[in-house]
């Protein structure tokens, strides 16, 4: 047997002045991206923003549905937005924010599982990194540079792809 520690970098902000311009547009952006959440069940807004090396920036929201399965969260909904109309696109950094009047969000809300496996694909299909920035609105920010680090066990199957 042999025992092996992963370890993980992140880089932890207080708040967004903290940031450089281009990363504090894109959690500003990511905030924007809020307004268009379809979230009357849960009450719990996610907005995200993702910048392309092109440029371009391209926002999601989480839409929910009564029939819960059938909702998706801000990440995909970008993500998908980005693989279905820009096919080749390489996508540098993502913030992902969140907010609800239920309660104060104090610390970043993070990527569900299915959504790191999403953006973990991404990060496999471009051959780069995507940095992954979490925002807090109200201060801390967590920011990675890539998300291989986030799911280190991502499901892999190269078989398939042939």
């Amino acid at each position: 047997m042999k025992s092996i520690n992963l370890n993980i970098s992140f880089d932890q902000y207080n708040n967004i002045e903290e940031l450089n311009e281009k990363d504090r547009l894109l959690c500003e952006l990511a905030e924007q991206a809020l307004a268009t959440s379809h979230s009357p069940y849960s009450k719990f807004k996610v907005g995200t923003a993702i910048r392309l090396a092109s440029g371009e920036t391209i926002l999601g929201s989480n839409q929910e549905n009564v029939a819960y399965p059938s909702g998706l969260c801000a990440e995909r909904v970008a993500l998908f937005t980005i693989g279905s109309s820009r096919p080749d696109a390489v996508i540098e950094s993502m913030a992902i924010t969140a907010q609800t009047d239920a309660f104060e969000i104090l610390k970043p809300v993070t990527s569900c599982g299915g959504c790191l496996q999403v953006m973990v694909e991404f990060e496999r299909k471009q051959n780069s990194p995507i940095e992954v920035i979490f925002y807090c609105l109200k201060g801390e920010i967590l920011k990675v540079n890539s998300v291989k680090s986030l799911l280190p066990f991502a499901f892999v199957e190269e078989r398939l792809e042939g």
